[in-house]
């Protein structure tokens, strides 16, 4: 990154007093507020100059920001002096176990990796056995771990898909997820990555993203009052009126789902469109058909990547998998049934440990794995068995070599067609549709239904 250009700061207007957060080496470990995460590569110090030099100078964003930048392991940043010329926040170059609080601009080191954890910023040395850093998702993942729906991912410029599962671990807590509009970014490699996920709340130019922030969480952190009988009452109905939309737009029923997961991506969305009462957000449901399908997705969206659970699958192959097969005889059918497979990571996974058994027992079977989900877009993805070249931080080098194929551009991985194979995937409802019959394996492994209850 030493030879991007950093513009000339001589003609920018005197910035207001700095904002002081303390001494971050005194604070309490606690992130009670929104922590964003903004992850770089090439041409990134251009895009963290405008995202910074858009900040308005005027307001309390009461929000952390959190900078990760692809650098060569020997290469100093500049990106503390260059964003400390943009902002009255005080700008912190990161010191392991540094406590976060708002207000404040946190840098990673060059050569360490970083992660957070309750409220602190935790470095660590570089660890890559397996040849691909991918220090954006990294940071991302465990920010959705801890912050949740406070948790807050921006992408910038940049070459490569690092990003682009942390994009879906915060997505899938409830958080917001920005994008860099490619046609602005220097290099658009890791934009368009994350923008291919389905999952991007905004796509903009840096420069119009801190606006946009701020009025975000105006909106979706704001500490309501406690509603009055009448309100509780009124937003009640409204939710009904939501769920008639959905279930005629989609053909699904949600009234089925516990009220404190559906209030939260109900409240979600309305802060992403900065709408303020139930009943507006009823009228712009009925009025935009694009937005019922993105509240469906959002109702949906859970935490997946291949291996999720390491323990969980390596107890699987170790212990119920070589018991599915001690009770048939060779050349029998095995058929397993993966419920709420979302895109596919998991069930993949699953048919990998059941072809690595199969290979090692030298003996035939037939198997087949049914993956079903009720997203017919992340069923689509699923069939195509195409992933971002970061899966590279889930799957080990062995099984990338087995069981994948890289792309020829480098930017993606493909599930060799011997294991896309035994696969059937299908759209599903689990709580209406019939089951599959004949199953000696059901696979539940899945969050985002974790809040719904059968009546």
């Amino acid at each position: 990154m030493a030879s991007e250009r950093v513009t000339n700061k001589d003609s920018l207007q005197p910035l207001p007093p700095p904002l002081n957060c303390g001494d971050p080496s005194e604070q309490t470990p606690e992130a009670s507020f929104p922590v964003v995460g903004i992850g770089a590569s090439a041409g990134g110090l251009a895009a963290f100059e405008a995202f910074f030099s858009g900040m308005p100078a005027d307001t309390d964003t009461g929000m952390a920001f959190v900078l990760v930048q692809h650098l060569a392991p020997d290469h100093k940043s500049l990106l503390c002096s260059l964003i400390q010329r943009c902002t009255r926040m005080q700008v912190f170059e990161v010191e392991d176990g540094m406590c976060v609080q708002p207000n404040c601009t946190y840098i990673i080191p060059p050569n360490r990796d970083m992660a957070f954890l309750n409220g602190t910023l935790q470095l660590l040395e570089p660890s890559s056995p397996r040849g691909h850093r991918l220090p954006i998702d990294f940071l991302f993942r465990s920010l959705a771990h801890d912050q949740r729906e406070r948790a807050i991912g921006i992408v910038l410029s940049g070459t490569g898909s690092d990003g682009t599962l942390g994009v879906g671990a915060i997505k899938g807590e409830g958080g917001l997820v920005i994008a860099q509009n490619p046609a602005s970014a220097e290099y658009d490699g890791m934009p368009r990555s994350a923008l291919a996920t389905g999952l991007v709340d905004y796509e903009l130019p840096p420069a119009e993203m801190p606006a946009q922030l701020v009025a975000y969480a105006a909106r979706a952190f704001a500490r309501p009052a406690r509603p009055d009988p009448v309100h509780t009452l009124k937003t009640e109905g409204a939710l009904k009126k939501i769920f008639v939309v959905l279930r005629s737009q989609t053909g699904h029923d949600f009234s089925q789902y516990k009220p404190s997961t559906i209030n939260r991506r109900i409240e979600r969305r309305m802060a992403v469109h900065q709408i303020e009462a139930i009943d507006s957000y009823v009228k712009y449901l009925q009025q935009t058909p694009q937005e019922v399908e993105s509240l469906f997705r959002d109702l949906l969206i859970g935490v997946t990547s291949f291996f999720r659970d390491p323990e969980a699958f390596a107890a699987l192959a170790e212990k119920a998998v070589p018991r599915l097969f001690a009770d048939k005889p060779a050349g029998a059918v095995i058929r397993v049934w993966s419920t709420g497979c979302s895109t596919g990571e998991e069930a993949y996974s699953l048919a990998i440990i059941l072809q690595e058994y199969l290979q090692a027992i030298k003996q035939r079977y037939t198997v087949q794995v049914f993956a079903t989900d009720i997203d017919s877009r992340a069923i689509a993805t699923a069939r195509s068995g195409l992933y971002p070249a970061s899966i590279a931080a889930d799957v080990s080098p062995e099984r990338l070599k087995r069981f994948f194929t890289a792309e020829a551009d480098g930017g993606a991985y493909r599930i060799h067609k011997g294991i896309r194979d035994l696969m059937v995937f299908s759209e599903q409802d689990v709580i209406k549709d019939p089951p599959f019959s004949r199953l000696d394996l059901i696979s539940c492994n899945f969050s985002k239904s974790a809040g719904m209850t059968v009546r």
